[in-house]
C-alpha cells in the first residue's frame, strides 16, 4: 500500500491554506542530477574512484598479466559505483521531499527528508537575491535574509549557499528554467515590497487635543 507522508498539507508544499489574497505563482523542487552534481559533489566523487582505479591499475600491471591487472581494478570500480549510486539516492529523495513555493507576498521552502519543515520567508525579510545559472538552465537562487531571520546551516542544508555557516543564506536550489523563476520572484518581490504598509495610530482628534 502506497502512502503519501504529505497528505496532510491543504496545499502542496504549504502547511497550511494562504490567506485571502495570497497567490501561488510557481512552485518546483530541485532537479536530482543537478543536485547530486552541486550539493553532493558527484562529479568529483566519479573523478575520485576514477583515479584509484587508475593507480590500482597501473601499479599491478607489472606484476601480474593484463587481464588479472584489470580484474584488480573492478573492486574499486564497484566501490565508487555503489557510493555515487547512494549519493543520487540522497538526491532523489531530498527533491521528492522539498517543495520550493512563490507567492506573491513570500517565498516558502517545505525541506527536510528525516525532519520536514516550512520555512516562510515573506518578502519584507529579504534583503536581496542572487541568481547562479548553469548552461543547462538550472540555477540555484540565493535568498540574503534581514538579521531578524535566524536560520541554521545544518537544519536547511542542502538547501543554503554553500559554505555560508555563520550567516546561512536559504536558497532555491538546482531548480529547473531558473531564469524564468528568478525573473517571477523579482517580480513579486518588487510589487510587494512597494506597497505601502499602513500602521494603525492613534485618532487624529486625540492627536490634535495634545
Amino acid at each position: 500500500m502506497s502512502h503519501d507522508d504529505f497528505a496532510v498539507e491543504p496545499i502542496k508544499g504549504l502547511p497550511e491554506r494562504p490567506p485571502e489574497g495570497e497567490e501561488i505563482l510557481w512552485q518546483g523542487s530541485p532537479s536530482v542530477p543537478a543536485l547530486a552534481r552541486e550539493a553532493l559533489n558527484v562529479n568529483w566523487v566519479i573523478g575520485y574512484f576514477a583515479l584509484l582505479a587508475v593507480w590500482r591499475f597501473i601499479t599491478v600491471s607489472d606484476l601480474m598479466p593484463l587481464g588479472q591487472a584489470l580484474g584488480a581494478t573492478v573492486p574499486m570500480v564497484l566501490l565508487g559505483a555503489v557510493v555515487v549510486g547512494l549519493l543520487y539516492l540522497i538526491a532523489l529523495i531530498q527533491a521528492r521531499a522539498t517543495v520550493y513555493t512563490i507567492t506573491n507576498a513570500r517565498v516558502a521552502m517545505r525541506i527536510g527528508a528525516a525532519l520536514t519543515l516550512t520555512l516562510n520567508l515573506p518578502y519584507r525579510q529579504l534583503g536581496n537575491a542572487g541568481l547562479d545559472l548553469r548552461k543547462s538552465g538550472t540555477g540555484t537562487i540565493v535568498l540574503e535574509t534581514t538579521g531578524k531571520t535566524k536560520l541554521s546551516y545544518l537544519v536547511i542544508w542542502p538547501h543554503a549557499r554553500p559554505w555560508r555557516f555563520t550567516q546561512p543564506q536559504p536558497a532555491l536550489r538546482c531548480i529547473p528554467d531558473a531564469q524564468n523563476v528568478a525573473t517571477i520572484l523579482a517580480t513579486a518581490a518588487e510589487a510587494k515590497i512597494s506597497v505601502p504598509q499602513i500602521k494603525r495610530t492613534a485618532p487624529l482628534a486625540a492627536v490634535a487635543a495634545e
